[in-house]
């Protein structure tokens, strides 16, 4: 049998690709040499955002008489009761994922792929389990795995993964995250509010690389006054044993932690299935794609966290998506300006767009709308104690080019931005959205309003 679409790796990207070329009536066959799901339901966002979910209940319980509630017993968080509560969560997605494949979808092959080249006729050979597969177009899903740091010691017993960490019943008095991105974040929160002392080293000079730089520094500063140290522009020299030694402000530095994680980013998986059997473009960052998703090489496309774009599993779907229709022949294209990024931090950030500083570099004219989140009726209600802010970056025209949001339950209401960017609204389009109230993200359109803006004639 000639497939229509072969699909090398069975995470968000690979297995929502399957699952919309089969539904379309392509023969489709799937290759995925671990579980379905990928890091993100496995290893990733599902297991993180369970426990930041149980997290989530023990600070509202800790503080629960600002609720108006009193609370007679000892509050304690059992550790090995939150762990297998996120493992049933991961077992329930694993299930939802593979129960895709019981309606004949697509052939689902559990092993390694190797990419064998062209046959005489232009399709693709595949390896998988010692047995031969051809496919007239390829979609390549690989993922990424962690970036290392070149320094010495890494490899020291105290440097623990992230996988080790998540799966331990023990909570260290003290945590060193190397690295300021959204997972270490997202750890110094549930370790925080567990009682551990946290420190983040960021070689750069702002937390969050990707961020609005004025948001990055408001969930700093929030952090530092929560006790968790926080030092930018810091330059890891070595570690021994739990110590870490590096250089912050030209100053030799040296901090200890019971345990150490390093999280510097993600690089793309593009060994070990061969990849260099075709004649597929890479760079730094990973497989050089078009809009279409495809890659140098006819008939071959790729998706997900190897393209070296937006490492979310939402930006993955839509990639893959995109990459089936251009297959099908139907018209459509990846807006990548438009991919929001959801950091479950606390408080939480979410955004869509271009940032101030982007614009500030590119000398492109814009305007700055601030309002704090403490505006709306609904965020006031569930959090009394942080601001919060709603950014909205306007170009000279008026078109909606960013919105930047810090405040808890802010990623529910992105959405409605990421459409006002993607569609390019204008603000006077935009004000005429009708936004429910009491809601959080009702505060875009209120942010309008406060600034004065007239509507169109």
């Amino acid at each position: 049998m000639i497939f229509d679409l072969a699909i090398i790796g069975g995470g968000p990207a690979g297995f929502f690709a399957a699952e919309c070329a089969g539904n379309q009536g392509l023969k489709v066959i799937l290759f995925e040499k671990e579980d379905l799901g990928g890091v993100c339901i496995n290893k990733g966002c599902i297991p993180t955002k369970s426990l930041l979910g149980s997290i989530k209940a023990y600070d509202i319980v800790k503080n629960a008489e600002k609720y108006g509630i009193e609370v007679d017993a000892k509050i304690s968080f059992n550790v090995s009761a939150a762990i297998e509560r996120k493992n049933r969560i991961i077992r329930n997605m694993q299930h939802i994922v593979n129960k895709k494949f019981d309606n004949d979808i697509a052939t689902l092959i559990h092993g390694s792929a190797a990419i064998k080249g062209r046959t005489t006729s232009g399709d693709i050979e595949i390896c998988c389990n010692e047995q031969a597969y051809i496919s007239r177009n390829l979609l390549i899903c690989t993922g990424s795995r962690p970036d290392t740091l070149d320094a010495p010691g890494i490899g020291s017993p105290t440097v623990c993964s992230y996988d080790t960490l998540l799966n331990s019943t023990e909570i260290p008095q003290s945590i060193i995250l190397i690295g300021g991105g959204q997972v270490n974040l997202e750890l110094a929160h549930i370790y925080n509010s567990l009682g551990s002392k946290i420190t983040i080293l960021e070689q750069n000079d702002e937390i969050l690389l990707d961020t609005d730089n004025e948001i990055s520094a408001m969930l700093r500063e929030e952090y530092e006054k929560r006790g968790i140290t926080i030092h930018i522009s810091a330059s890891i020299k070595k570690i021994e044993g739990n110590q870490v030694f590096f250089h912050c402000g030209g100053k030799p530095m040296t901090i200890e932690g019971d345990k150490i994680l390093c999280d510097i980013g993600r690089v793309p998986n593009l060994e070990g299935f061969g990849l260099e059997n075709l004649d597929v473009e890479c760079y730094r960052k990973g497989i050089r794609i078009n809009n279409q998703m495809q890659t140098s090489e006819p008939n071959v496309y790729a998706a997900g966290d190897v393209t070296g774009f937006s490492k979310s599993a939402h930006a993955a779907y839509c990639e893959s998506s995109v990459a089936i229709n251009t297959i099908l022949g139907i018209k459509d294209q990846m807006n990548f300006k438009a991919v929001p990024s959801c950091i479950s931090s606390d408080p939480e950030i979410a955004h869509v767009g271009i940032t101030e500083e982007m614009l500030n570099l590119a000398w492109q004219p814009h305007k700055i709308i601030r309002l704090p989140l403490t505006q709306s009726s609904r965020y006031v209600i569930q959090d009394e104690e942080f601001e919060g802010l709603c950014k909205l970056i306007v170009g000279g025209d008026d078109t909606i080019l960013g919105v930047h949001i810090i405040g808890n339950n802010c990623s529910e209401s992105i959405v409605a931005a990421v459409m006002a960017v993607e569609w390019q609204m204008k603000i006077s389009e935009w004000r005429k959205i009708i936004f429910p109230y009491p809601t959080i993200g009702e505060i875009m359109k209120g942010a309008l309003i406060y600034a004065h803006i007239p509507f169109e004639q």
